[in-house]
């Protein structure tokens, strides 16, 4: 009687061994491990989040909006906007008089915002659209993917650009296409990888029971690419951003009174010759910043997630 406790509490800690042992093989749980490892994608993640707070509260440290105008500090008087804290213009003023520090909080609020919408919805179309694909395979498999080779084949700069000129050059547009035209290769790589997923044993099992195929796709299917979609759709986000300035740069982006870091860019790069390079300086320095943290982030993720370093 004496050796049953000890025999109990062999079993226990076998049991807790055995747990945590398994705990331990968890692939979010390692993963999270490795990405927490990482210094590079740690600084960049809350280089990110301190962004995205200045983003949205930067604002209230401000006496001046973004709107108004000092009729002073224009035109040939416009050098005199230098940036200065006893004045409040922390990062002076642009050509028109207004406070570049209210404005460049806006613009990356707005970047920022191109981009992880622009992701989300590319990510939620493209996985469905790839995974319902890959799935059923055949000649639908055929018909849809030829229909992305077809629309990956027409020059989307161009397609924007006409969906700005006949329907308005507004943040709602921009949002609209950009996120239309960025679900492609999303579709193709869920597509792929469904294809090896729609294999394995509990795809079949759920078949042979007769769960609705939609229901496999979207409870079994999806959630396996839960991985490769969040690293996607992470280095997506600087991609948008970038694009969605170059946009803003030609002049076809986000229009006035509201703003971007790429409208910013192309402002201060347009007055350089006035004598006031802080109205290049400070936007460059948030849109660097910027797509630096979700790049390394995005880096970072793809590494922690990746079966091979396991």
């Amino acid at each position: 009687m004496a050796l049953n406790p000890q025999v109990s509490s062999a079993d226990d800690v076998v049991e807790a061994m055995n747990l945590s042992t398994v705990q331990g093989r968890s692939l979010w749980a390692d993963a999270r491990a490795r990405f927490f490892r990482n210094k590079a994608a740690m600084f960049a993640f809350f280089l990110l989040i301190a962004l995205i707070i200045f983003s949205l509260f930067g604002g209230y440290l401000s006496d001046y909006d973004r709107e108004t105008v000092d009729f002073s500090l224009i035109g040939a008087n416009a050098y005199k906007g230098v940036p200065s804290f006893e004045t409040g213009h922390f990062f002076g003023t642009d050509a028109s008089g207004r406070d570049l520090y209210a404005r460049v909080v806006q613009g990356t609020r707005i970047s920022i915002m191109v981009g992880i919408v622009g992701a989300i919805v590319a990510v939620v179309v493209g996985t469905l659209y790839g995974a319902t694909a890959g799935y059923f395979g055949g000649r639908l498999d055929g018909v849809m993917m030829r229909t992305v080779d077809v629309l990956m084949s027409i020059p989307f700069m161009f397609v924007l650009i006409i969906m700005l000129v006949v329907f308005g050059r507004s943040i709602l547009m921009l949002f609209i296409g950009i996120a239309l035209i960025s679900w492609f290769d999303m579709s193709r790589i869920a597509r792929g990888q469904t294809l090896s997923i729609k294999n394995k044993e509990f795809v079949e099992v759920a078949h042979a029971i007769g769960v609705h195929p939609l229901k496999i796709i979207l409870r079994h299917i999806v959630p396996n690419l839960a991985g490769i979609v969040v690293v996607y759709a992470t280095l997506l986000v600087p991609q948008l951003i970038i694009f969605e300035s170059f946009i803003s740069f030609l002049g076809l982006g986000v229009q006035e009174p509201n703003t971007s870091l790429g409208a910013l860019i192309s402002e201060g790069a347009a007055n350089m010759s006035n004598g006031t390079p802080w109205q290049l300086t400070y936007p460059l320095i948030f849109f660097v910043l910027t797509i630096f943290a979700f790049f390394f982030v995005g880096d970072g993720l793809r590494d922690a997630l990746d079966p091979k370093d396991r």
